[in-house]
This record gives structure tokens, C-alpha cells and sequence, in this order.
């Protein structure tokens, strides 16, 4: 193989995010659950004979030493491959966002030189390489959307209902060690737990090898759910579950958050910043075809992210992923 294109890096949110305590070590221990999104990067790669990294930007320059180049550094040296890469990248994801788009581009990365380079490793070893790159980096790698403990390390693979979100980013980004370092960070959150989760989410006979997970009665009653929502009747499988616990601080960095989760609250009945911020995201529902509810061809969301945007956000209309679109490019057991 001499060429991989098109390889797709999609953003995540952190439905939830949790600061239940601290390490030794001074970093913070965190709950939260992750779901992809098809807003994505595009990402290029081409087999070099000689030994040589390099990444070439096709819009917007990166750093010059960017996640992807590091993870492509860490896999040539873990691997002995003798081969090199030639990286290019269309970036369409916003950095600074709390969406993991740099961390998402270096797990899409890993994947796409364990084809390149005929390595054939196991999804277990590539995370191995994938997590001092970065925390996020080996859910990226792991394929599924997932239950995240610890510092981000610790994976459970869960299914999530398929849903609609409007995500927006406003001009501003804040940096992630501003917001842990903030008086107004709360640090002790209570430790939940993932059936409790799974159950406030409406979410029924879920685990790693379970079934695909709906609101209460399937998806065919999603709508119902999603309507029970904007209306303010309390399904907490759309209205969200727990909080974002660095919100707060972000806010206060950064008017810009509370601007842009006011005006997603007012187009969208709900609001939650992702990450470290500064995205916001809302829930927007989603609607099967009529003739095959749960089955049919899928119809656009009936709140559409209005196509003005305020001077500066960038958003868009976002479906959540089954799975990472590469969940197929690693195998699960050890050769």
C-alpha cells in the first residue's frame, strides 16, 4: 500500500463532565462520557521509502510539531518501521474548542500507519502508544463511544442513542490549564456511576456487547422523547445528565461561552459546553422515515442551526457516530 486519502478524524463531546478528585501527581480525576460527531478533519497519507515525517497543512498552519507528527514519531520508533510518511491535512475542526480535534487527528493517524505500514497491531497496543500523546487520544483510537475515568485513560465502551446536535464554537478559545487552575472549579464532585448513567440517559441493556441502546421505549419513540424535552418535561436522556464542572470557570474567562450557551438555549431549549471549552453544544432531536420508524432513511433535524451565525462563531448541524468511522483499522485481540 502506498497511499491512504480521505481518512476521516471526527470531533467528540463530553455529554458530561465530572472533576470527582485530584492525583498525587496534581492531575485531576475526572468522569465523563464521550460521543462522537461526524464534524471531522481530512487527512491524507502518502508511503515515503525513506524514513522522513512530514505533515503539510492544506488550509489553516498547524504547529510545526502537531499531535499528528508526534504519534507518527511514536509509532516509527516503537515499531522499528522503516518507512515515512508524507502527512497533509485539511483541517476543518476548531481548535481550542474542547471537541479533541488535535487528539482525534493523531488517533486517526495511529490507525491509518498501522495500514500504511502493514504493522497489523492490535487496538490495545496502538492505545498503548496513543495515551502519552495525549488523554483523549486513545478513546480516538478505541473506536467506540465511551464511559472515560481517571485522567481520561480508562475506557468503557457504551452505545449511545443516535441524536442531533448544533454545535458552536465562538471566536474565542481558552486555554485548558487556565480553566483547572480557576478558583471557581469545583474538585469534588460526587463519583457516579456508569448504570446510573446509562439509566438517567434512558438508556436500557447496555454494555460493551450489548444492544444499540434507545430511549426508553426504542428509537421508535424518540421523537416523543426528544418532544418531552423541548417542552420541558423532563426526559434526561435529552436534556442532559449531571453538568460540565469546568463551565463555570470558562464563563468567567470567557463571556463568549455564556453568550453562545444563551443563544443555543434559545434556539435549542438546552446548552452544555464541551470539554475545556470554548464549543457549546445543544440537543437537537432526530427523525426516522415514517414508513419504518428506527429503520427508514433519516430526515433533517426540524430545529436547523439558523445559517447566520454571529460574527466569528463557527457551527453546524452535527449527527453523533455509532462508532468511530475507522473502528474497523485496528483488530481487538493480540496476534
Amino acid at each position: 500500500m502506498r497511499a491512504i486519502f480521505d481518512v476521516p478524524a471526527p470531533a467528540k463531546i463530553n455529554l458530561f463532565l465530572h472533576v470527582v478528585g485530584r492525583r498525587a501527581d496534581g492531575y485531576h480525576l475526572l468522569q465523563s462520557a464521550f460521543m462522537l460527531i461526524d464534524w471531522c478533519d481530512t487527512l491524507h497519507f502518502e508511503r515515503r521509502a525513506d524514513a522522513r515525517l512530514s505533515r503539510h497543512d492544506l488550509n489553516d498552519p498547524l504547529p510545526a510539531d502537531d499531535l499528528c507528527l508526534r504519534a507518527a514519531r511514536a509509532l516509527q520508533a516503537a515499531s522499528g518501521c522503516r518507512s515515512g510518511v508524507d502527512i497533509s491535512i485539511d483541517k476543518q475542526l476548531p481548535s481550542g474548542a474542547g471537541m479533541g480535534g488535535g487528539s482525534s487527528d493523531a488517533g486517526s493517524t495511529l490507525l491509518a500507519l498501522n495500514r500504511l505500514w502493514n504493522l497489523n497491531w492490535p487496538r490495545a497496543r496502538l492505545q498503548e502508544i496513543a495515551l502519552p500523546l495525549g488523554a483523549d487520544v486513545p478513546f480516538f483510537v478505541g473506536g467506540r463511544n465511551a464511559w472515560v475515568e481517571g485522567i481520561g485513560e480508562r475506557l468503557t465502551p457504551i452505545n449511545l442513542p443516535e441524536q442531533w446536535l448544533a454545535v458552536v464554537k465562538p471566536a474565542a478559545s481558552i486555554p485548558t490549564a487556565a480553566i483547572f487552575a480557576s478558583p471557581l472549579l469545583v474538585k469534588n464532585t460526587e463519583a457516579a456511576t456508569i448504570l446510573g448513567f446509562l439509566a438517567s440517559a434512558g438508556v436500557s441493556g447496555n454494555s460493551a456487547a450489548g444492544n444499540s441502546g434507545d430511549c426508553s421505549d426504542g428509537l421508535a419513540s424518540a421523537n416523543d422523547c426528544n418532544e418531552k424535552g423541548r417542552n420541558g418535561n423532563g426526559c434526561n436522556g435529552c436534556n442532559g445528565y449531571g453538568r460540565n464542572d469546568l463551565q463555570p470557570a470558562a464563563e468567567a474567562a470567557c463571556a463568549e461561552v455564556a453568550e453562545v450557551g444563551r443563544w443555543l438555549t434559545a434556539h435549542f431549549g438546552n446548552s452544555r459546553m464541551t470539554g475545556s471549552g470554548s464549543a457549546v453544544f445543544a440537543r437537537a432531536g432526530f427523525r426516522f422515515d415514517d414508513a419504518a420508524p428506527g429503520r427508514g432513511a433519516e430526515r433533517p433535524p426540524e430545529a436547523m442551526l439558523p445559517q447566520v451565525l454571529p460574527a466569528g462563531w463557527v457551527g453546524r448541524m452535527c449527527r453523533s457516530l455509532v462508532h468511530h468511522p475507522l473502528a474497523g483499522w485496528a483488530h481487538d485481540k493480540a496476534s
